[in-house]
C-alpha cells in the first residue's frame, strides 16, 4: 500500500503553519503573505483602488504559494478560525490539477502549535 503525503494547514489571510503528518512525527514550516506597504495615504478614490488591486493581488499569490506546496500531497487538511480556507479551497477547486487531491475544511478556534499538531493527528489518524 502507497503511504500517502498527508498535509495540515492552519490558516488566516496572512499566515499558514504547514504540518506534514508522519506516523511519528510531524514536520512543520511557516509561510507568510509579505506584508501590505501602505506608503503615503491618499484619501483619493484612485489611491483606495490601487490599495484594494494591490491586496487581491497579494492574496492570490499567498494562495498560489499554498497551491504550489498542496499539490505534491494526496490529503490535505485546511483549518482555522478564518474564511481564508473556503477561499483557498475554492481557489484549488477552480483547478483541475487538484481533482485527485482529497482536501478537508475544518472550521477551528486560535490555536496553539500543540493545539495545531493535536487536529492534525486527530485528522490524519482516522
Amino acid at each position: 500500500m502507497k503511504n500517502l503525503k498527508q498535509l495540515g494547514i492552519f490558516m488566516d489571510h496572512t499566515h499558514a503553519h504547514l504540518m506534514e503528518y508522519h506516523k511519528d512525527a510531524i514536520e512543520c514550516k511557516t509561510l507568510d503573505k509579505h506584508s501590505i506597504s501602505h506608503g503615503d495615504h491618499h484619501s483619493s478614490h484612485h489611491a483606495e483602488v490601487r490599495l484594494h488591486t494591490k491586496e487581491k493581488t497579494e492574496q492570490e499569490v499567498y494562495y498560489k504559494k499554498l497551491a504550489d506546496v498542496i499539490q505534491n500531497y494526496d490529503s490535505v487538511l485546511l483549518f482555522g478560525p478564518t474564511e481564508a480556507k473556503v477561499e483557498l479551497l475554492h481557489h484549488l477547486r477552480a483547478d483541475h490539477h487538484f481533482a485527485n487531491i482529497k482536501i478537508e475544511v475544518k472550521n477551528t478556534d486560535k490555536l496553539t502549535e500543540n493545539q495545531q499538531h493535536a487536529v492534525v493527528k486527530e485528522h490524519f489518524m482516522k
